[in-house]
C-alpha cells in the first residue's frame, strides 16, 4: 500500500514528447486514456519491474502552455554506467546539458522537449532508464518529511546532508529496490518555490481506494478530491507543499 505509481507531467506537443521518449530511452506506451478535452499516455520500460512506477504524459487538447516553476525538481531514470548512457544519449541526437564530468562523475542531466529534466543515475537493480525517483523541493524538511512518513508509511532510507541543502529519499519501507522513490530537497536559505503547472502529481498505488481515502483522512490529510467527486476511480490529497498526491487502484 502507499507504493509510487507514477508521475504525472504535462506537455505541449504530445506527438514530439511520445517520439522521445520512446526513441531515446526506448519506452513503450502502457496505457492510454483518451477524453474529450485531454489525453493521458503511461509510458515505462518493455521489461519494468511489477512494482516500478511509470511516467503519465498530460495532454490538454486546448493548445495551452506551461510554466515549470522550481518546486518540482526532476525524475531520474536508471543506468549501469553514466558515463556509457549519457553518450549513447548524445550519439542518438538528445541535446548536451549536463554531462557526468560537470555532476562530479556519479550523475547527468538531460532535458526533454518541454524542458522536464531528467537526471541519470547508476543503479545495479532495475530496467535500463527505469524510474529511480522523482526529485521535489520542500520549505520545511521536518514537516515534509513527517508527512509522508505518517500519512503514507514511508520510510526515511536515505539522507545526505551537504553544506547548503540536504537530501530526503523515502518509499515505502516493504516496497523493492526497484520500486521509485520519492527524493525531497530542502535547501537551507529558507527559500520559498513556485510549483507551476508543467508537472502534474505522483501518484500512490492502494488495493482500496475507498479504504486508503478513510485512513489518510484519519490521519488528517488535506481532503482535496475524494473518490466521489472523481467517479470513484481516484482521488487527491495534497503534501505539505501544496503538491498533489493522487490516490490510485492497482
Amino acid at each position: 500500500m502507499w507504493s509510487l505509481d507514477h508521475t504525472m507531467m504535462r506537455v505541449e506537443d504530445l506527438d514530439a514528447s511520445l517520439d522521445w521518449y520512446q526513441t531515446y530511452f526506448d519506452y513503450e506506451e502502457k496505457g492510454r486514456w483518451e477524453a474529450d478535452t485531454f489525453t493521458n499516455v503511461f509510458l515505462g520500460p518493455e521489461d519494468v519491474h511489477d512494482d516500478g512506477a511509470l511516467l503519465e504524459l498530460t495532454y490538454n487538447h486546448d493548445g495551452r502552455s506551461y510554466t515549470m516553476g522550481d518546486a518540482w525538481g526532476h525524475i531520474a531514470v536508471r543506468c549501469d554506467d553514466v558515463y556509457e548512457a549519457y553518450d549513447e544519449l548524445m550519439d542518438a541526437g538528445v541535446e548536451d546539458y549536463r554531462d557526468p564530468d560537470s555532476c562530479g562523475g556519479s550523475y547527468a542531466f538531460v532535458t526533454d522537449p518541454d524542458g522536464h529534466e531528467i537526471e541519470i543515475v547508476e543503479r545495479d537493480h532495475g530496467a535500463k532508464w527505469s524510474l529511480d525517483h522523482t526529485m521535489i523541493r520542500v520549505e520545511d524538511a521536518e514537516q515534509a518529511i513527517g508527512w509522508y512518513t505518517r500519512k503514507l508509511d514511508y520510510d526515511l532510507f536515505r539522507r545526505e546532508e551537504f553544506d547548503d541543502f540536504a537530501l530526503y529519499f523515502l518509499k515505502p519501507e516493504d516496497a523493492p529496490e526497484e520500486a521509485m522513490s520519492v527524493e525531497l530537497t530542502y535547501n537551507y536559505d529558507g527559500r520559498s518555490y513556485e510549483l507551476g503547472d508543467a508537472w502534474g502529481h505522483l501518484a500512490v498505488r492502494t488495493d482500496d481506494l475507498h479504504s486508503a481515502w478513510e485512513t489518510l483522512m484519519g490521519r488528517h490529510a488535506e481532503d482535496y478530491r475524494d473518490p466521489e467527486s472523481c467517479d470513484d476511480r481516484y482521488a487527491f490529497t495534497k503534501d505539505p507543499d501544496a503538491r498533489e498526491i493522487e490516490l490510485v487502484t492497482n
